[in-house]
């Protein structure tokens, strides 16, 4: 399988928060979030989970969900809370996502 196409990787969204979902093969990636309390308002999320199936491993797909999570939170205002190890290791690997990176 070739690398995900980052415009395949659909955002859904629910009342207490959302996903991002990259779907290959009859198979789901997916890094989901949820709302937190706003702070001095401003707006964010908790990312609290990514999976990639073993199908879909080794090609970066986890790498561009949180691609997604990060556009998303520029465009909406948003800060990020990591609260899913990978997204604590990919804000670490990542200095430059500090603007969206909840304190």
């Amino acid at each position: 399988m070739d690398a995900p196409d980052p415009n395949a990787i659909a955002h859904e969204t629910t009342g207490h928060g959302g996903r991002f979902v990259y779907t290959a093969q009859g198979a789901e990636a997916e890094l989901t979030y949820a709302h937190a309390p706003t702070v001095a308002g401003q707006k964010r999320v908790s990312a609290d989970h990514t999976y990639v199936p073993d199908s879909m491993r080794g090609q970066g797909i986890a790498a561009r969900l949180v691609d997604a999570l990060i556009a998303t939170a520029r465009e909406q205002q948003w800060q990020v809370i990591p609260r899913c190890s990978y997204v604590v290791v990919a804000f670490q690997r990542h200095p430059e996502w500090s603007d969206v990176r909840a304190d």
